[in-house]
């Protein structure tokens, strides 16, 4: 009966974003290739999620076919992935079963967890696919509320380009500006927060505060936004 209830819920939500989140054919295909995996591995994963601890319980927003999720569950105890796409969530779910994984198909802006679960949240190439700025923020508070204090949010996401105008055509792209992201991070309650900006995307670290009235308080680490060099950007 639970399953079915999941499965109904897991319907229902793919059913209400029906129109939001949209991916064209040639972009679910590419995130699904040995080539993606590769740059996945390779070059994206360790960049964005260098020097963030990944023991315990981890949630991963937005895996899509997995292969993120491949890289993460090597080096984490537990992840749990949340995925609002009906087909993809159930695809995941029956490949990692019996394993360190579990797969929700829930909304991100509205997670079906509990305040303070997870010690740390993970979020790769998944922002700009939010239709909206409301959204985004709508996402940054449901992660900063199931953190654990002390917990980390990190992740990477796309930068503007023509190539990247081309892969989303007739996609939902919103593209977030790194710039702005500290002080969208720190609304949320967020502190210690730095956005690092590369070649094609960038990568951002913020951490819940240990005690809740830190929340209110200015960052005893400046938030910043640098600028640095990465290899070629293919895609987000």
């Amino acid at each position: 009966m639970g399953a079915i209830l999941r499965q109904r819920r897991c319907w229902q939500v793919a059913r209400f974003r029906d129109d939001l989140g949209k991916m064209n054919r040639f972009h679910r295909w590419y995130c699904q290739t040995s080539h993606w995996r590769h740059t996945l591995e390779k070059t994206v994963m360790p960049w964005a999620l260098a020097g963030v601890e990944l023991d315990h319980d981890v949630l991963e927003i937005g895996p899509g076919p997995g292969l993120t999720t491949d890289w993460l569950r090597l080096r984490a105890k537990r992840v749990t992935c949340i995925e609002m796409d009906l087909e993809l969530a159930g695809s995941l779910q029956s490949r990692v079963a019996n394993t360190n994984v579990d797969v929700r198909c829930a909304d991100a802006t509205a997670m079906p967890f509990a305040d303070r679960t997870f010690t740390s949240v993970v979020c790769c190439t998944v922002l700009h696919h939010l239709p909206s700025r409301e959204l985004q923020d709508r996402l940054f508070a449901e992660t900063f509320r199931v953190l654990k204090p002390g917990g980390a949010f990190a992740g990477t996401d796309s930068l503007g380009s023509l190539l990247m105008r081309i892969i989303h055509l007739g996609d939902t792209m919103v593209l977030v500006d790194p710039a702005t992201l500290p002080s969208r991070l720190e609304s949320a309650g967020f502190r210690n927060v730095r956005v690092e900006v590369g070649s094609g995307r960038f990568r951002f670290l913020a951490r819940r505060p240990i005690a809740s009235h830190n929340r209110d308080k200015p960052s005893l680490t400046k938030s910043t936004v640098d600028q640095f060099c990465l290899g070629p950007h293919t895609r987000g």
